[in-house]
């Protein structure tokens, strides 16, 4: 019985593992459960994917098909959830193909989403995904199969959970690591409300979420509140995106954590016998029960130390296969039957891009793609043009470090996303990969500037709302020169509402000490790295979008730079001082400037060109803010004092820069008189949902058609707003 490899601690627990083997199929514990497949699944079995391409899934989903809600699932034998699971798979990978998304995260939970519907009554019973990009197969079941081909489109189904698209969406997410703060806040909620004290919240949330200290301190919260609650920790091994960037930490995932969750899975076949013998212990005189329980918590301490969550309270059963639903829908109906309300922690193990062969050799698991062949695998996407504002990024902070070796670079387990995979490469120990933690990695670079080290810590703008106390606190109260490198600043596409860049020139641009600078191009972007560097006296933060740059030809035409080639390095600019970019003609009648901050300057630069083009009586001044702190207030000033109308553009919110130029003119009188006629361009006040970056400006009337009409109807002038004329975008993964 036993391997031997394997220590047995107490001979009530051999005991114990000869009743549990006897026994196990009936608890539903560790064996195969024996289920009588029905004529129908054993109609619809079919081929199963081919070893190498082309890659196919089956010819028709018959089970699928008959799935409009999860009480559909529920007369299905295993047989058939197995077979439901291979159409369901394979129906995510075709809807994908077509609209591009996030798939690896999504395969690997098909028959997780499978076994939470068949198990639990929902959405009674609330099923919490953290972060929810692996929800599309939960779409799918629940009603909005039909909508697949809208994923992450204008008007569309979101890419993520979203309570107002379906009931069975308990809670939307787009973040990490909220799911058990919301699972717990819903079963105290109905506890309060007196109602049936027999349903359970569900939160699944994954290795990478469960790096943010949130989880741990609803996991704190949930036994003290001993409240109902199962958490499943899926557990894929992908902390990062990609895992596996060079870094200090060396190529594993980033922290202790993962680390420790590898022991425990490695050590499975005796967390098997431990569930076994757990189960069977209650058998036993109360004598033997309490031997057996001071036994099993030392074997467990010392063979996987798995008293890590049961510190906290929780129930702790694992690791099970996730995908293996002869033992994961056993598991989980007695967990769902269980008495009492101590929480429980089910730790099951799953691969993320599981069942699609190129999603399961790609380094990301094809974490986000674009559409792609089915067949075999292949993105299809046109080779950039441009460079990315991210590769720029990247490159320049490469260059930097060259010729500093104080320089680091600092991630929240987005090195693909923030280009710092690419610098990781080339300095592994000068990469810092400290997992979904961006509190963390805020007082962490504050730590290394406290040194003398220069961090760039790169966040995604949307990801550094979480760690605004830490960035004050920490950072600017301090004085200390941490470099913020914010991407996907502005609006971002697909991703939609819980993944743009909004609100950062207004929640950075309120705090005293710090220096913000948005480029307007890639040459200002590699001239701003260099600018941010060598300033030592305060904290800095370096603001720029999503996707491909101008290009040489756009930016010799709009900006007359006259480069054959981009510079080799970039220059340090004068802090706080912007500049023009196009002058208005002269004996005009009437003057305009417009002030961007930020990459709406081409817009811009359109816009000045479309009024001078068809009315001949204005001149349109075009200038480049460069740094909403310090503002340039002599660049203001000089731009009030010479023009008629004066217009702010920058791709954030209300209370942003366009505030900041407005708060300066009224204080200095510049209104007073009623002869300038000044107006901001901003995010309107409400939420963006998905759509291409191009739709999404339209929509915030921050195009070019826009900023013309808008100094047009200043002027008094007649306005044709046209209509817009997008060029095909490709999807957007963040």
């Amino acid at each position: 019985i036993c391997q031997p490899s394997q220590r047995i601690y107490h001979s009530s627990i051999s005991m114990s593992l000869l009743l549990g083997l006897y026994s196990a199929p009936s608890l539903g514990l560790g064996g195969a459960r024996t289920a009588c497949a029905t004529s129908r699944a054993h109609a619809c079995m079919q081929q199963q994917q081919q070893p190498g391409p082309p890659y196919a899934g089956p010819r028709s989903t018959p089970l699928l098909d008959t799935v409009s809600t999860p009480n559909d699932l529920k007369g299905f034998s295993l047989a058939e959830l197995k077979q439901l699971s291979h159409e369901l798979r394979w129906e995510t990978i075709n809807a994908v193909s077509k609209t591009g998304g996030h798939l690896g995260s999504s395969l690997g939970v098909v028959e997780l989403t499978v076994a939470l519907h068949y198990v639990f009554n929902t959405p009674a019973d609330p099923v919490i995904w953290d972060v929810s990009h692996q929800v599309y197969p939960h779409k799918i079941l629940t009603g909005r199969r039909e909508r697949m081909p809208t994923l992450r489109q204008a008007g569309g189904l979101s890419g993520f959970a979203k309570r107002s698209e379906s009931e069975y969406d308990a809670f939307g997410a787009g973040h990490s690591t909220t799911s058990i703060s919301a699972a717990l806040g819903m079963a105290v909620a109905h506890e309060l409300r007196g109602l049936d004290q027999e349903r359970t919240s569900v939160a699944v949330i994954g290795d990478g979420a469960i790096t943010g200290g949130m989880a741990y301190e609803a996991m704190n919260n949930a036994a003290y509140l001993n409240s109902r609650i199962v958490v499943i920790y899926n557990d894929n091994g992908q902390v990062s995106l990609p895992t596996g960037t060079p870094s200090a930490g060396g190529t594993v995932p980033a922290g202790s954590l993962s680390a420790y969750t590898s022991r425990l899975i490695a050590s499975k076949p005796f967390q098997d016998f431990r569930d076994i013998a757990k189960s069977i212990n209650r058998l036993f005189p109360s004598e033997i029960q309490q031997a057996n329980a001071k036994i099993d918590e030392y074997a467990r301490g010392m063979v996987s130390g798995g008293t890590l969550f049961e510190e906290l309270g929780f129930y702790y059963i694992g690791p099970v296969d996730g995908h293996d639903l002869d033992n994961l829908v056993p598991i989980l109906e007695n967990i769902r039957d269980r008495g009492g309300k101590q929480p429980v922690l089910l730790h099951i193990k799953t691969d993320k891009g599981k069942g699609y062969p190129p999603a399961e050799a790609a380094s990301d698991k094809y974490h986000g793609v674009p559409k792609f062949e089915v067949a075999t695998g292949k993105k299809l996407t046109a080779p950039a043009k441009t460079p990315s504002y991210t590769s720029v990024f990247a490159d320049s902070l490469i260059d930097l470090a060259a010729a500093d070796r104080s320089v680091v670079a600092i991630t929240a387990a987005m090195p693909g996303g923030t280009g710092v995979d690419k610098f990781g490469k080339r300095f592994p120990k000068r990469t810092f990969d400290v997992g979904i933690a961006e509190q963390h990695a805020v007082t962490f670079a504050a730590g290394l500037a406290v040194e003398g080290i220069k961090p760039f810590c790169a966040i995604y703008s949307t990801f550094l709302q979480r760690a605004y106390d830490q960035l004050i606190h920490d950072v600017a109260i301090q004085k200390l020169p941490v470099r913020f490198i914010l991407d996907r600043a502005g609006l971002v596409g697909n991703d939609g509402p819980t993944h743009h860049g909004s609100f950062d020139l207004a929640y950075i641009g309120c705090i005293p000490g710090i220096a913000l600078c948005a480029p307007s191009d890639e040459v200002e972007l590699r001239n701003m790295m260099r600018t941010i560097y060598e300033v030592d006296d305060k904290p800095t933060a370096l603001r720029y979008p999503r996707g491909s740059a101008l290009g040489l030809d756009v930016l010799n035409d709009l900006f007359e730079y006259g480069l054959d080639e981009y510079p080799a390095r970039g220059k340090a600019l004068p802090l706080g001082k912007g500049r023009v970019v196009r002058g208005a003609r002269e004996d005009v009648s009437s003057r305009v400037a417009i002030l961007s901050l930020g990459t709406r300057l081409a817009e811009s630069v359109l816009a000045a060109r479309a009024i001078e083009g068809a009315h001949a009586d204005v001149g349109v001044t075009v200038a480049d803010a460069r740094w909403m702190k310090p503002l340039d207030t002599a660049l203001v000033a000089r731009l009030a004092e010479e023009h008629d109308v004066l217009i702010t553009v920058e791709e954030g919110s209300i209370g942003g820069f366009g505030d900041h130029v407005l708060h300066y003119l009224s204080l200095g009188g510049f209104l007073d008189e009623g002869t300038l006629k000044a107006r901001p361009m901003v995010l309107p006040d409400k939420y963006i949902e998905a759509g291409s970056m191009g739709e999404q400006y339209e929509e915030a009337g921050l195009s070019q058609r826009f900023i013309e009409a808008t100094a047009l109807r200043l002027l008094g002038k007649p306005v044709s707003m046209g209509s817009s004329s997008l060029a095909d975008e490709e999807p957007t993964i963040a």
